[in-house]
């Protein structure tokens, strides 16, 4: 089995088990810490997300230019880069701490509606994140290096490792009366751990080298010609998700916080288990670029990727859909029972981009990613504004749409360009991507209807709806849904044992 499938397969196996042990952890985390402190925790951890876009797009930028020095086999010049890179991390993680410092000294004025204590656990949590986003930062190229080698087993198997690790020692910290200070520094150690192994699978495996040849400016100016629109994107993102809870926290305080964090977690959860298959293909989009891959080669590459991707989405979304509110009172009880409307909201306002994920590694691969930046800063933005003047009149749920408005109106515009400019065939892609998948989704929600009409309201009875429709879905996405050779992909990708069944 290739690198590409045992990746996107450990991608699944990480994202189901995190986020099982996510949905696990929340609501004993709320438990132990309260509601105020878990908000206060989220809001923290949200405004220090800021800073961490100072990775300025250079992680995507080592994959890019990596895969690039490789299918060239330009070994010095891939040393060369990932040297100057490297330097530039260096000078990143400087700048990092001293904002973060800035930032720190007025912290009662950005959140006033914090208590003393409140404030005085937020200033050690943000001087040791702080702290851990000054290491991470660099730490975080060992990783790239290693997608854009095309070794995905690795860096996947490890974040397992790490996951499972972290929640053992978070559940003995919160029972032994540990606080959220408390998961910040074990959150430190654990991200030192595993970038310092990540490092020695790079050097010893991988053979890479940072090794400056010489200094070149124009490698620099290609650096930033390229990464900084990543970099504006990302602090789109963050904009995108960390806005709307910096907002809620400076107007309202940190009960709310919570509860719009714990939607907009669900969402993204929503979100990662597509970018599972997507986040394997950029070096492989690199690569079909360098070799003058046809519009039509692309867009059938985009079509295949955009269809298993919608699979997923579609029994996340129909089951959340149905069974969502029953499951949010039981995780988190009744406080909580906007974040479920809020989490539907960002899964469908997801679903275009995330099916359309290969597109934009076209746009990084082919360093055309300032049209994105720009369409999606300026929206997004607008959408942030309009979001917060509905906050004042439909609480959360007015924010989360303001927000996602601006989103969804970016990624119509941005097929335009994909069609124009990429000359990726958009109505062919909608055509194949739908056909199949979203009749038979339809009636998928409608028997999943009738199971949702089960009486009872635990979690065993939860767990029976879920149970069933997720049998319907696989039976009629099987047989009816896919075609021929995406059934026989999926089938390969199970243990052999259960491919002679």
């Amino acid at each position: 089995m290739s690198q590409l499938k045992k990746g996107a397969i450990l991608s699944y196996v990480t994202i189901i088990l995190t986020n099982g042990i996510g949905i696990v952890l929340t609501p004993f985390m709320i438990s132990r810490l309260g509601d105020s402190e878990y908000g206060l925790y989220t809001l923290i951890g949200a405004t220090v997300g800021y800073i961490s876009v100072l990775d300025l797009g250079l992680n995507n930028t080592i994959i890019r230019f990596t895969a690039k020095y490789r299918a060239l086999d330009d070994k010095a010049g891939e040393e060369n880069f990932l040297a100057t890179t490297m330097l530039i991390y260096l000078a990143i993680s400087a700048i990092s701490v001293i904002l973060g410092i800035c930032l720190y000294f007025n912290l009662e004025s950005v959140f006033d509606k914090l208590t003393q204590v409140e404030l005085e656990k937020a200033r050690i949590m943000f001087v040791i994140l702080i702290f851990n986003l000054a290491i991470t930062l660099p730490g975080n190229a060992f990783q790239a290096i290693c997608s854009a080698y095309e070794h995905f087993v690795f860096p996947r198997a490890l974040n397992i490792v790490r996951y499972v690790v972290r929640s053992i020692m978070l559940v003995a910290i919160l029972l032994l009366h540990g606080d959220s200070v408390s998961i910040v520094i074990l959150d430190t150690i654990v991200n030192i751990s595993v970038i310092g192994l990540t490092a020695f699978y790079v050097f010893s495996k991988l053979k890479a080298r940072f090794r400056l040849h010489s200094f070149e400016r124009q490698l620099i100016r290609q650096i930033f010609s390229y990464s900084i629109w990543i970099f504006i994107f990302a602090m789109v993102a963050q904009f995108q998700w960390k806005a709307g809870q910096i907002i809620v926290g400076s107007i309202s305080g940190t009960l709310p916080v919570a509860v719009y964090g714990n939607g907009i977690l669900l969402g993204t959860y929503y979100g990662a288990f597509s970018t599972a298959i997507s986040s394997v293909f950029l070096p492989r989009a690199t690569s079909m670029t360098v070799k003058n891959a046809t519009s039509e080669e692309l867009t059938t590459m985009m079509i295949r990727i955009g269809r298993f991707s919608l699979l997923s989405l579609l029994l996340i979304l129909g089951g959340f859909l149905l069974y969502g509110q029953q499951f949010i009172l039981l995780w988190v009880g009744p406080v909580y029972h906007e974040a479920w409307a809020i989490a539907l909201i960002v899964m469908f306002s997801y679903t275009m981009p995330l099916v359309q994920s290969f597109a934009n590694s076209m746009l990084e691969a082919r360093g055309k990613f300032s049209f994105k930046a720009i369409t999606y800063i300026s929206l997004i933005g607008l959408g942030t504004v309009f979001g917060t003047w509905l906050y004042y009149r439909m609480g959360l749920i007015g924010l989360i749409l303001g927000s996602t408005s601006g989103w969804v109106l970016s990624q119509v515009i941005m097929n335009f360009y994909f069609d124009r400019v990429l000359k990726l065939d958009i109505l062919r892609f909608f055509k194949e991507l739908l056909q199949g998948l979203l009749p038979v989704f339809l009636v998928v929600l409608l028997l999943g209807y009738l199971v949702n009409m089960i009486p009872g309201n635990g979690w065993l009875n939860l767990c029976l709806k879920i149970f069933v429709f997720l049998c319907i879905f696989i039976i009629m996405m099987g047989r009816l849904g896919l075609h021929a050779s995406e059934r026989q992909t999926l089938t390969g990708m199970l243990p052999g044992f259960l491919r002679k069944r």
